[in-house]
């Protein structure tokens, strides 16, 4: 990932894009974004060190040391099984692995580049393994692929700021071999998306994108690709934009009803592992994935597992409670559209047939006050699987009673029974 902290909402412009270049209203489309809850996994040889992946190269970890790492990586307790059902337990639909991150080291045995995972001690190719596993569990393969690599000696540049490009370079081999390396992935582990990252380069240009892209669709006219691919912003789609939806970065999107996108978050602050990184709790995990819900956005949440292979126990405890809290109100979160209201920092709405679910941030008041609804009534307001609650309406609003003590601390969810299809609602802008 690219490391950008943005301050605020992310508002997601409604930009059009070509026809050409994306599928955002596709029924593959529609289903990933039914998903709404994946796991990011970002993982290699710099776990020896602790350090970011690809971004500490020439950084805190000198290249040669970096580059170097691979002969020692042996993570003799990786289980791909164990990881599929990690993120099973958390209510997770789809993974999505870093085969080729910017560092340029391929968790597969790759025939186009001697710097890939067989030239390890531990040898076995995680990305076929991890495949593997989801197929057998039935969650959704998807894998993550830079179009940067600062390894390769026919890419222009060494590192993240580099502005001395290599004299010997050939963007034309690179880009030839970038599609041979994807033709390996797509026909050998047959991902449902693929997660580009590092298009924000010079080198990378939008041709580059619009060509891969198409050599993709040659391969399979159905796999999902996201938004950076092409150039221009991630965080929305635009007349650049080489792709499908967008891809927020550790910030939750604005509501968007009409392009498709998903906001990609650590579950600590380092996307690779890190000694004693501070992981979120569970009421932040939560509200993060609701908070998406809500504005209609799929989360795709990151965990770095350990150089041993494992994932630390404490963010898989974390994502098991997720899950928990999923298994229990799971319908009001998957299948569902964002809205009608838009997220605050009191609650997030999501909706599906004639019901609008409420998810209760906050448990400090004993009244909720929600915008008037025009176009139906309320008929039935209720905690989801329990009690009854008083409830008013006029065209002031929609004013709800609360008990002292919501039934449960993370986020309770209250079902708005309507008069209509919920799903025909307009955006409430207040």
């Amino acid at each position: 990932m690219r490391r950008i902290k943005y301050a605020g909402i992310l508002v997601i412009c409604a930009l059009c894009t070509s026809a050409s270049w994306t599928q955002s209203n596709s029924p593959r489309m529609n289903d990933f974004m039914s998903k709404r809850f994946g796991m990011f996994i970002h993982w290699g040889p710099v776990t020896l060190r602790g350090t970011e992946i690809g971004w500490s190269r020439s950084k805190q970890v000198a290249a040669d040391d970096y580059d170097n790492l691979y002969k020692e990586f042996n993570p003799v307790l990786f289980n791909a099984d164990q990881w599929v059902l990690n993120a099973k337990n958390a209510g997770m639909k789809y993974i999505v692995i870093t085969a080729k991150h910017h560092d340029g080291f391929c968790l597969w045995p790759t025939a186009y580049s001697s710097y890939n995972i067989s030239a390890t001690p531990f040898k076995r190719d995680v990305v076929g393994e991890l495949a593997k596993a989801c197929k057998k569990q039935g969650v959704a393969f998807c894998i993550y692929f830079t179009v940067l690599d600062w390894h390769d000696e026919d890419y222009p540049l060494h590192y993240g700021g580099d502005t001395l490009p290599r004299v010997n370079a050939d963007m034309r081999r690179f880009v030839d071999r970038m599609k041979n390396e994807l033709t390996e992935l797509i026909t050998k582990y047959h991902p449902y998306m693929l997660w580009f990252d590092g298009n924000w380069e010079k080198p990378w240009t939008l041709d580059y994108g619009k060509e891969v892209y198409a050599h993709i669709r040659k391969l399979d006219k159905d796999v999902i690709v996201n938004n950076r691919l092409g150039k221009g912003n991630h965080k929305q789609l635009g007349n650049e934009t080489v792709g499908d939806y967008a891809t927020p970065e550790q910030v939750v999107g604005e509501m968007d009803m009409n392009h498709p996108w998903e906001s990609c978050i650590t579950i600590a602050n380092q996307w690779a592992w890190k000694p004693n990184d501070k992981t979120k709790t569970v009421q932040q995990s939560l509200q993060t994935l609701l908070a998406t819900a809500g504005g209609n956005g799929n989360l795709l949440y990151n965990v770095g597992p350990m150089l041993d292979g494992r994932m630390e126990e404490r963010q898989v405890a974390v994502l098991k409670q997720m899950g928990q809290w999923l298994s229990a109100n799971g319908e009001a979160i998957y299948e569902t559209k964002g809205g009608p209201f838009k997220p605050n920092t009191n609650y997030a709405s999501t909706r599906k047939g004639n019901k609008i679910f409420i998810h209760l941030f906050r448990q400090d008041t004993t009244v909720l006050i929600l915008p008037a609804l025009s176009k139906m009534k309320v008929q039935q307001v209720h905690f989801l699987h329990g009690a009854a609650l008083n409830f008013s309406q006029n065209e002031s609003g929609i004013t709800i009673q609360l008990p002292k003590e919501f039934p449960d601390k993370n986020a309770s969810v209250i079902v708005l029974e309507m008069s209509g299809e919920a799903s025909s609602l307009e955006v409430i802008e207040k």
